[in-house]
């Protein structure tokens, strides 16, 4: 008897273009039917200095994408990274007007004109080893939580918006020091750097690729990642090899849990977790409690619950 074959995965595309895209909010309308027509879904942010986000689909699908957006002369060159999902990671397709690709909330901050020096993956190691490096981790304190690289400094940032705050009361640790910075994908990195170079620093360098990349091209057995990597899609987090993680999401606040957290006695699918419990309120857990439950009727009867 011949078996079902199981199911092709869908295939995730992290990508990424500073450049000067005056036609920015012509390329909306296009952008998202072409999405739309071919499966895609994710989020696509686009603004006067690029483009930014994550989509998924078929393996055919994101590489017509992937050529459309090459074809505009300003995406020319895209920055893309490649992982895979089993299922579907995206609810719907997304596409944004932004007035920054990446929100920084700095004026004249521009990674076109001024930029850190970037460092290979196989590289990494060696630089961020180097007692002479301080090596900061400029994601949110959230997903920083699922993982970093050994001895990186947390600046416990609730968004990027607070990094430029951060890097102005500690420039003093930041003196005479190589300045080492990484993030998810490297776009954030972009912009960190070039800010922390606007302030007089030269030696300031960051990962090509982001975590991403370091993880799909540095064996386990010499990383010197700890942890999962936070993702923003439904995989929840990556690792070694771009596997996803066995990270899960609070569906009440949105904070990624590891399993030890899950086993919380605070944590509720759907409905509480330790960061979360002790700021919501009976009510708030009984609303919670009865989104869980149809998020669970739908699955029973084989449907998506988009609050899920």
């Amino acid at each position: 008897m011949n078996e079902n074959p199981a199911p092709e995965p869908f295939r995730v595309a992290a990508l990424y273009r500073f450049c000067r895209l005056e036609r920015f909010e012509e390329l909306r309308a296009p952008l998202a039917a072409f999405c739309c027509g071919h499966g895609i879904k994710g989020t696509l942010l686009l603004a006067h200095e690029g483009i930014n986000g994550t989509v998924a689909g078929s393996e055919t699908a994101v590489a017509e994408l992937v050529a459309y957006l090459d074809a505009q002369p300003e995406l020319a060159g895209i920055d893309v990274k490649y992982s895979q999902a089993a299922e579907m990671p995206f609810h719907r397709m997304k596409v944004r007007l932004k007035r920054e690709i990446v929100t920084m909330g700095v004026e004249g901050i521009d990674p076109l004109e001024s930029v850190g020096t970037y460092v290979m993956p196989s590289e990494w190691n060696e630089l961020i080893s180097d007692p002479d490096t301080i090596v900061i981790d400029t994601r949110n304190d959230y997903e920083v939580a699922l993982g970093t690289f050994k001895g990186a400094v947390d600046p416990r940032t609730a968004t990027f918006r607070e990094f430029p705050e951060w890097v102005d009361g500690h420039r003093g640790e930041l003196e005479n020091r190589k300045i080492a910075m990484f993030c998810t994908g490297g776009i954030r990195c972009e912009k960190a750097t070039a800010f922390v170079k606007s302030l007089g620093f030269d030696e300031v360098f960051h990962l090509k690729g982001g975590i991403l990349k370091y993880l799909e091209e540095v064996p386990a057995d010499r990383s010197l990642w700890e942890g999962e990597c936070f993702v923003f899609d439904e995989r929840v987090s990556v690792t070694h090899g771009l596997e996803e993680g066995e990270a899960e999401l609070c569906r009440a606040c949105r904070h990624p849990l590891t399993p030890a957290e899950r086993a919380s006695p605070k944590f509720s699918p759907g409905i509480s977790c330790d960061y979360c419990h002790d700021s919501r309120t009976d009510a708030d857990r009984a609303r919670y409690a009865e989104r869980q439950r149809q998020v669970e009727l739908a699955a029973r009867r084989g449907r998506e619950h988009i609050g899920s």
